[in-house]
């Protein structure tokens, strides 16, 4: 496995058990619930991509684009104290997959499938 496809693989991960913790612990059918699942769509989103790198690279941009509106939307209340600290490590997170997918999109090579 080379360095991307191990990159978007931990990304997959990361949403999946991010995604899966906020849908377990919410209230049936609230918002944090709904979330929870469009985060835990993104796991899935970024496993196929990890398969196949050079196909499905473009889709990197919806993560792009999701990540940082997240992190634009959350991080200045995080910073106010309206969020729990524990979230600015989430939003650490996300910049960290933010800035390597756009690696992959301006940079990779873009490998074939595994």
């Amino acid at each position: 496995m080379n360095f991307w496809r191990a990159v978007l693989a931990l990304a997959a991960l990361y949403n999946l058990v991010i995604g899966g913790g906020s849908m377990a612990a919410a209230e049936p059918g609230s918002q944090m619930q709904i979330t929870g699942l469009l985060v835990a769509c993104f796991g899935i989103v970024y496993a196929i991509c990890a398969y196949d790198i050079a196909r499905f690279r473009p889709v990197l941009w919806a993560g792009v684009i999701g990540k940082a509106g997240v992190i634009a939307m959350l991080a200045p209340q995080v910073a106010s104290g309206a969020l729990p600290a524990a979230t600015g490590w989430i939003l650490t997170g996300d910049a960290l997959f933010t800035l390597s997918f756009l690696l992959i999109l301006l940079w990779g090579k873009g490998e074939g499938r595994a």
